[in-house]
């Protein structure tokens, strides 16, 4: 079953020190002034940061689900994914790891450690 733009926002909302910003048509989330995930106006696409150097490779291996970001992206740690491709387990792992990228270590330990927690306790 695809992802939809609710769960996207359901995983994000959920990581410590996000926001919710609508610019341009564009549903951005963000970390300060630091975008790590953004879905296209259709809610077809979802950007997220991702090593600039791994980009390639990934797009690669999956082109079916992963794209290059457009040129006046490039010079950024981003790449683009097709949300029908996508299933829920990826879909927060590609968001959480996004997520890690921009947000200063001891928080992203902080979250991971309360996470895996709660994974035991169940």
């Amino acid at each position: 079953m695809p992802v939809t733009a609710d769960d996207v926002r359901a995983i994000a909302l959920s990581l410590p020190r996000t926001t919710e910003h609508l610019v341009r048509d564009r549903v951005k989330f963000r970390i300060r002034s630091i975008v790590y995930l953004s879905l296209s106006p259709d809610e077809t696409l979802m950007g997220f940061g991702f090593p600039k150097e791994e980009r390639e490779a990934l797009v690669a291996a999956e082109p079916d689900k992963f794209l290059m970001p457009v040129p006046s992206d490039e010079r950024y740690n981003w790449v683009r994914a097709r949300m029908a491709a996508l299933d829920p387990a990826e879909l927060r792992e590609l968001v959480v790891d996004a997520w890690k990228m921009c947000v200063p270590k001891k928080v992203a330990l902080e979250y991971l450690t309360r996470l895996e927690v709660r994974h035991a306790e169940d």
